[in-house]
């Protein structure tokens, strides 16, 4: 019975004590304000109930379990509904009406925080206590308050930013099962007529798995046909033929220049003709496409800090040179922690090479991009992100759709995107003459027996013969036949030799430097220069 005698009266006095300041000792006092402080960061408003600020305290506490149940709410969504969720997360209402409650909440919490204080009373600390309490409440205050006012200003900058890039059109729809957009990265560079899309690929995505196949167009392909109805047949009735001046790039000029009339309702008609290219092209309907700025593409890869690859082989560019001056010099092999400006030179070198090592970087640029995009970058160069996407990227994908697409590059990411170049090594019957001379029934053929093979997949495998990742045994996969032309060679000739290509070295046998090939490149000695270049596709992206 004493025992019970003595919990009931802790049972009883103790909310005494917190709400009388002045009693106790000081021992008293001091765990007394260190309740409080703990009170309001956990549950907000109940330090006032405790403490006699009642009013205040249960309006807090209604918001508190109001905002606990919208979390947990957000948090089923998640694991069930996850497109519903960030398809709300992302309209331009729900991120103005997250704006301003995260500021009132932010607001709110301040005021618990000051009023918790007044509560304390640090007159009747100790002297030695008042300036410790003081300051953990001062932190605690930015900790929380000063969260909740960053992710207000984050959901503003989403709004503003989002807004800037996507476009307020209806959703799409998959067809055959399957969401297909351009992407390309447009160069409107000193000494240049009009826009061109230097960078132009399809993008593939399975709507339920997630599967993806990215299909690349060299820039100078030619003869290009268009998709079945489109405005440009009765200009180019035999597809977009006209000799060496009619390559794929131009083709965004050309329109823009002399033929926006065919395309009235579109708001960028270059960007609507490849669109009736790259269909005709591979038998494909395009639903969208994305055009990513190239000179602003240094602003989003510097937002996230940079970007790291393995690099195989040597690649020219115009750079500071070892002696601090300006001109022509080279990317070392291994690997290569790059700038905004350093990747875009990487990415788009193509001297001493073909296009085709280019377009192995640009691929390898884009995923070592993907795998880097991680929610450690986005949350601390989040602002950084926003701003730089706002001014690199130009699309006409619905925003009302964003949040599919997200969740749908979440999918996309877990897997190896399955690739194709539509020229060596893929297509090597021509070589570098295919993009001259290409046969788009093969084209065709190519596409739809990869896409049938990722369809016939279902279960997240695609080509890679399921969910480990794997190749299935004994099937050679287009991954492993280009990573084998990458490396000098067949698939079937490195399993059987076993042996890898030796790297370029200078004429005496010791290994290829810096400076050599700046000499070199000096001196004019192409042949010395073409055989560092070699092997420059090899590229993939860090760790």
């Amino acid at each position: 019975m004493a025992g019970s005698s003595v919990s009931y009266h802790r049972f009883t006095t103790e909310p005494e004590v917190l709400r009388s300041p002045r009693t106790g000792s000081e021992t008293d006092r001091s765990r007394r304000a260190f309740l409080l402080l703990a009170l309001t960061l956990v549950i907000p408003g109940a330090a006032q109930i405790a403490a006699g600020s009642r009013r205040l305290g249960r309006v807090a506490l209604a918001v508190t379990v109001g905002v606990w149940a919208t979390l947990l709410l957000g948090l089923v969504l998640f694991f069930t509904l996850r497109p519903l969720l960030l398809n709300l997360l992302t309209r331009p209402v729900s991120l103005w009406t997250a704006t301003v409650v995260l500021a009132l909440l932010a607001v709110g919490w301040a005021i618990l925080w000051l009023d918790t204080l007044r509560l304390i009373r640090l007159s009747s600390l100790a002297p030695g206590m008042r300036p410790i309490v003081g300051a953990v409440t001062v932190v605690l205050l930015v900790l929380t308050s000063g969260s909740l006012g960053w992710a207000a200003h984050a959901a503003n900058t989403s709004r503003e930013s989002l807004g800037g890039i996507f476009s307020s059109g209806p959703s799409l729809d998959p067809v055959d099962g399957r969401y297909n957009f351009l992407l390309m990265g447009g160069d409107a560079g000193e000494g240049r007529q009009g826009l061109r899309p230097d960078s132009i690929h399809v993008v593939s995505v399975d709507a339920d798995t997630g599967e993806s196949l990215m299909i690349s167009i060299p820039r100078n392909l030619q003869n290009a046909p268009f998709r079945e109805g489109s405005p440009l047949w009765d200009v180019y009735p035999e597809g977009y033929s006209c000799g060496d001046e009619c390559i794929i790039n131009f083709l965004y000029t050309d329109v823009m220049q002399e033929h926006q009339d065919l395309y009235p309702d579109a708001e960028d008609p270059g960007a609507q003709a490849m669109m009736d290219a790259a269909s005709g092209i591979l038998d494909l309907d395009i639903q969208g496409y994305a055009m990513i700025d190239m000179g602003g593409f240094t602003e989003l890869i510097d937002a996230m800090g940079g970007v790291e690859v393995e690099s195989g082989g040597w690649v020219p560019y115009r750079g500071v040179r070892p002696d601090g001056t300006w001109g022509d010099t080279w990317f070392e092999p291994g690997t290569l922690e790059l700038t905004g400006t350093e990747a875009l030179a990487y990415a788009r070198s193509r001297h001493f090479a073909t296009d085709y090592n280019r377009i192995q970087r640009q691929q390898c640029i884009q995923k070592a991009m993907i795998d880097q995009f991680d929610p450690q970058t986005l949350v601390s160069r989040f602002t950084e992100i926003m701003r730089a996407g706002e001014q690199v990227v130009e699309t006409d994908l619905p925003q009302q759709q964003l949040g599919s697409f997200v969740s749908l590059a979440a999918q996309a990411k877990e897997q190896q995107p399955e690739q194709l170049v539509l020229g060596p090594p893929d297509f090597g019957e021509l070589g570098d003459l295919f993009s001259t001379y290409p046969d788009y029934d093969a084209i065709h053929q190519r596409v739809d027996e990869l896409l049938a093979e990722q369809d016939s997949s279902g279960d997240g495998g695609g080509l890679f013969g399921g969910a480990s990742g794997g190749p299935s045994p004994g099937h050679p996969t287009l991954a492993t036949m280009v990573a084998a032309s990458a490396e000098g060679g067949s698939s079937a000739g490195a399993e059987d030799s076993g042996e890898e290509d030796e790297l370029p070295t200078q004429p005496d046998g010791s290994p290829l430097t810096r400076e050599y090939l700046i000499e070199a490149q000096d001196a004019g000695q192409t042949a010395i220069l073409e055989e560092a270049a070699s092997t420059n596709d090899e590229c993939s992206p860090a760790g």
